[in-house]
C-alpha cells in the first residue's frame, strides 16, 4: 500500500473536498487514521453515527479500490448513489451483485481494471465465485471493509452463515490488505466473535457510545387491531402528517394491509417486502427517499437498507426477535440529528406465536432464540429508563438522570409494587409440579383453580396451590415472566416451553430478595387499557365503559332483549374510545350499522355527549378514521343469494365454500349489522319447535355463545349447525 501524508490538516482538506463537510463527527477522524496506516480497524458506531464515511473517505484517498462487503443489495444501490452524488463520474462506485447482467457485469469490472473505481461493494456471495476471487487477485485492493459485521456472530441478530466465511475468501484475495469491521449493534459477545472470525488480532478498536439522544423510546400494549391501526393513524395525523416514516410488521399480508388501510386514510403509505418483484421494490424505496410517499411499511424479516436521514417516526407494530433487531430499526428514525419518537406495541401473545416458529429449528438456535425474545420481553416490561437498559444490554454505563425524560417510562414513571413473596410462590410452584408444565398449568395452580387437571393429579392438595387467590391471570403472568428476566426461573423451548427454576431460583427460595413489578402491566391482555399524555386519543375510557354497559342494561330492558343483542362489548369499548355523539358518528363504529343505530343508538349519544360536555374531553373522531372497503365478491354474492332465496346448500357449491364456513360468513355478515332474511331455507329445514326454543334461548340467555347454547340445548337434541343458523337469524332479526 502506498503511504500517503495524513496530517489532520491533509484530512480536513480532503474531508472538505470529496463530501463538503468542515468538520469530523466524534471519533471519525482516528478511525480514518488507523486504516490509513495500515491498521485493521474495528469500529461500532451507532446508526446516524457516519459509518460510511470512515471507510469511503480513505477509499477516495488511497490508490486502487476498497471492497465493501455488505448484505444488503439495496443498501448498496443507495450507498453507491449516494457516492456518486459528490463526484463527477459514475465510475468512481459500483456494486457487484446477482441483480447485474452480465454485460453490466462485464463493464463494472472494466473500471476497477483501468483504475476508475475507488469504491465496490459486493455481497458475500460475490466473493465465493471462483471467477470473482480470480478477478480480485489481479486487482490492486486498498483494504476490506465488512459493513454490518454483526452478520458474522450467531449471536447477532442478523446472523448470515456466508459471513463466516469472509475471512476465508480474503486470504484467497488480499490477504496483506487492512480490514475494516463496522457494525452499528453488537453486544460485547458479538464483538468477541466479529474479532476472533476475521482474525483481528492486533486491531484498534473504536466504540462510540450507544446513546442516541435524539429519540424518545416508547412501549404501548398492543390492543385489538384495529384500535391499535387507529392509534397508529392519530399519530401519523396529529404528530407527523406528511413527514417520513417506516412501521415494522411481522409478516407480509400486514404490511400489505396496513399500507392499504393508511393510504385510504390519505397516508401516502406502501408495502416493502421480500415478497415483492425487485422493481416494486425498488420503486418503493425510491419514492421513499425522494419523498413522494411518506411511509414504509415493512416486514422485520427483510432488512431495509434505506438511508434516509429525516425519518421522524420509526413504530414497530409487532416487536422483534431481539434488542438488536429493535436498536437497529429504531436507529433509522433522526438520522440528522433532530428529535425522532419510536412507539413499539407489545403483547406477550406475540412472543409465544414467535417462540412457536422456533420449535423445528436445532437446539442451539432454539436456545439463542429463546433468550434474545426473553430480553425482549424484559425491555418492553421494564419500569425502569429504557435508555439506559438498551445501554447496559451494549455494554455501556448510563446514568438515569442523563435521559431527560426521553423515554416513556422516565416521563410517566409507573407505580410500582413489591412481590417478594409472591416470586417465592412461582418458584416453589413451579419446583412442587416437578418442572413438568407451561405456564398456564402453573397459573392455573398458583391461583387455585379447579381444573380437572388440578383434581385428576392431587394437585389440590399441595403446598403452594391456591397460594395466590385474590390476584387475577395477567397480575401472575406478569410476576412469572419478572421472574423470568431476574433469571429466577426459564422457559425449556425443546421441550414446548414447560418451566424450569435455575440455580439462582433454588436459591432465592433459601435467601429471598426484595423484587418489584409495575402495576396494571397487562401485556398479554388484548384488551389492555393505558393513559395516554394528549386524553382521548385511542384511550379506552374505563368510567364511560361502565356507564355505557348500564345504558346498555337499561335498552335491553326495555326492548325485552338479552344486552348483547343491543351492542356488542368491542362496539361499547370503541364508543369508549371515540366518544360519537351524533348517528354519522355512531354508524363508523365497529358492528354498527345505519338500522341498529336508528334502533338503539340515540339514548347512548344522548349519554355520551353530557359525557363529554361534563369532563371537558378533547374528542379524537376529529379525525375520521376510514376503514378498507371489503372488496369480497364471495360476502356479495351470498347476500344477493339470500335475496333470491337460494338454498344454502347451492350457495356453498357456487361459492367453493364448505357449510361451516358459508354459516362463519354469514355470521360475521350479521355481526357487521346487515340484516339478512333467512326464514325461506329454515322454514323448510328446521323444525318449528326446534326455532321456537332456539329463539327463545337467546331471548334469555346471558351470551351468544355457541358452545354454552349447545350444552343447554343438547338435551333437546337439537344440532350444532341448527343453532348457529338460528343464532344467525335471531341477532339479524333482533338486532339489525
Amino acid at each position: 500500500m502506498t503511504a500517503i501524508a495524513t496530517e489532520h490538516d491533509v484530512l480536513l482538506e480532503n474531508l472538505q473536498r470529496y463530501f463538503g463537510f468542515d468538520a469530523f463527527k466524534g471519533d471519525q477522524r482516528t478511525i480514518i487514521q488507523s486504516l490509513l496506516e495500515g491498521k485493521d480497524t474495528f469500529v461500532i458506531m451507532p446508526t446516524g453515527g457516519g459509518k460510511s464515511l470512515c471507510y469511503q473517505l480513505p477509499a477516495l484517498m488511497l490508490p486502487g479500490t476498497a471492497i465493501v462487503i455488505s448484505p444488503l443489495i439495496a443498501l448498496m444501490k443507495n450507498q453507491v448513489d449516494s457516492i456518486r452524488g459528490y463526484s463527477d463520474n459514475d465510475e468512481v462506485a459500483h456494486f457487484l451483485n446477482s441483480s447485474l447482467t452480465k454485460a453490466q457485469m462485464k463493464k463494472v469490472k472494466q473500471d476497477i481494471s483501468d483504475g476508475k473505481t475507488k469504491l465496490l461493494y459486493v455481497a458475500p456471495e460475490t466473493l465465493t465465485k471462483e471467477e470473482n476471487i480470480e478477478f480480485f487477485q489481479a486487482c490492486d485492493i486498498s483494504f476490506v471493509a465488512v459493513d454490518e459485521a454483526h452478520c458474522i456472530s450467531e449471536w447477532g441478530h442478523d446472523f448470515r452463515p456466508e459471513y463466516r466465511r469472509i475471512r476465508l475468501m480474503l486470504d484467497a484475495v488480499a490477504r496483506e490488505v487492512p480490514i475494516m469491521a463496522l457494525t452499528a449493534t453488537a453486544t460485547p459477545k458479538v464483538q468477541q466473535d466479529i474479532l476472533k472470525n476475521l482474525d483481528m488480532l492486533e486491531e484498534r478498536t473504536f466504540v462510540s457510545s450507544f446513546n442516541r439522544d435524539n429519540l424518545f423510546y416508547e412501549i404501548r400494549p398492543k390492543v385489538k387491531k384495529d384500535q391499535t391501526i387507529r392509534q397508529i393513524i392519530q399519530v401519523i395525523k396529529e404528530e407527523f402528517r406528511n413527514e417520513s416514516g417506516i412501521i415494522y410488521v411481522q409478516n407480509r399480508k400486514t404490511a400489505e394491509d396496513l399500507a392499504q388501510v393508511l393510504a385510504v386514510n390519505d397516508i401516502k403509505a406502501v408495502p416493502y417486502h421480500a415478497g415483492l418483484d425487485p422493481k416494486t421494490r425498488s420503486k418503493a424505496q425510491d419514492d421513499f427517499l425522494m419523498e413522494n410517499i411518506d411511509v414504509i411499511c415493512a416486514t422485520i424479516a427483510f432488512g431495509m437498507g434505506i438511508d434516509k436521514p429525516d425519518v421522524r417516526f420509526v413504530i414497530h407494530y409487532d416487536m422483534p426477535k431481539s434488542i438488536e433487531n429493535y436498536y437497529q430499526e429504531t436507529g433509522r428514525a433522526g438520522r440528522d440529528g433532530l428529535n425522532g419518537k419510536c412507539i413499539a406495541f407489545y403483547n406477550y401473545n406475540d412472543i409465544l406465536r414467535l417462540e412457536k416458529f422456533l420449535r423445528d429449528k436445532p437446539v442451539a438456535e432454539r436456545e439463542m432464540g429463546a433468550q434474545l425474545m426473553q430480553e425482549v420481553v424484559a425491555y418492553a416490561e421494564t419500569a425502569d429508563c429504557r435508555r439506559r437498559f438498551l445501554l447496559h444490554y451494549f455494554g455501556e454505563e448510563f446514568q438515569v438522570d442523563r435521559c431527560g425524560k426521553m423515554c416513556d417510562n422516565c416521563r410517566s414513571p409507573k407505580e410500582r409494587i413489591e412481590v417478594q413473596q409472591e416470586m417465592i410462590n412461582v418458584v416453589g410452584a413451579v419446583l412442587e409440579l416437578n418442572e413438568n408444565y407451561l405456564m398456564k398449568t402453573v397459573v392455573d395452580f398458583i391461583m387455585g383453580r379447579e381444573t380437572k387437571e388440578m383434581k385428576d393429579f392431587g394437585f389440590t392438595e399441595m403446598e403452594f396451590y391456591a397460594s395466590g387467590e385474590g390476584k387475577d391471570e395477567n397480575f401472575w403472568n406478569s410476576v412469572i415472566r419478572n421472574a423470568m428476566i431476574n433469571n429466577l426461573i426459564y422457559k425449556e423451548v425443546e421441550e414446548f416451553g414447560l418451566l424450569k427454576v435455575s440455580p439462582e431460583g433454588r436459591n432465592y427460595l433459601k435467601n429471598p430478595f426484595p423484587v418489584s413489578i409495575t402495576v396494571n402491566h397487562n401485556f398479554d391482555d388484548a384488551d389492555y387499557e393505558f393513559d395516554d399524555e394528549k386524553g382521548g386519543t385511542a384511550v379506552l375510557d374505563e368510567t364511560l365503559m361502565n356507564m355505557l354497559k348500564d345504558m346498555r342494561k337499561s335498552v335491553a330492558k326495555k326492548h325485552n332483549l338479552p344486552p348483547y343483542v343491543v351492542f356488542q362489548d368491542p362496539s361499547l369499548e370503541e364508543m369508549a374510545t371515540q366518544y360519537p355523539i351524533s348517528m354519522e358518528d355512531m354508524t363508523k363504529i365497529q358492528g354498527v350499522s345505519l338500522g341498529k343505530a336508528q334502533k338503539f343508538a340515540q339514548p347512548f349519544l344522548d349519554m355520551i355527549a353530557k359525557y363529554v360536555e361534563a369532563n371537558d374531553i378533547e374528542r379524537p373522531t376529529d379525525i375520521t378514521i376510514k376503514s378498507v372497503a371489503n372488496k369480497s365478491k364471495t360476502k356479495v354474492h351470498i347476500i344477493t343469494s339470500i335475496d333470491r332465496k337460494i338454498p344454502l346448500e347451492d350457495i356453498v357449491r357456487s361459492t367453493d365454500l364448505t357449510m361451516p364456513e358459508l354459516l362463519e360468513e354469514l355470521d360475521m355478515i350479521v355481526q357487521s349489522g346487515t340484516k339478512i332474511r333467512l326464514d325461506y331455507y329454515l322454514d323448510k329445514k328446521i323444525d318449528e319447535y326446534v326455532r321456537e326454543t332456539v329463539i327463545d334461548y337467546f331471548k334469555e340467555a346471558e351470551t351468544d355463545d355457541i358452545d354454552v347454547a349447545f350444552k343447554e340445548l343438547k338435551d333437546d337434541e337439537i344440532t350444532w349447525e341448527e343453532i348457529q343458523l338460528m343464532r344467525i337469524k335471531f341477532l339479524s332479526d333482533y338486532a339489525n
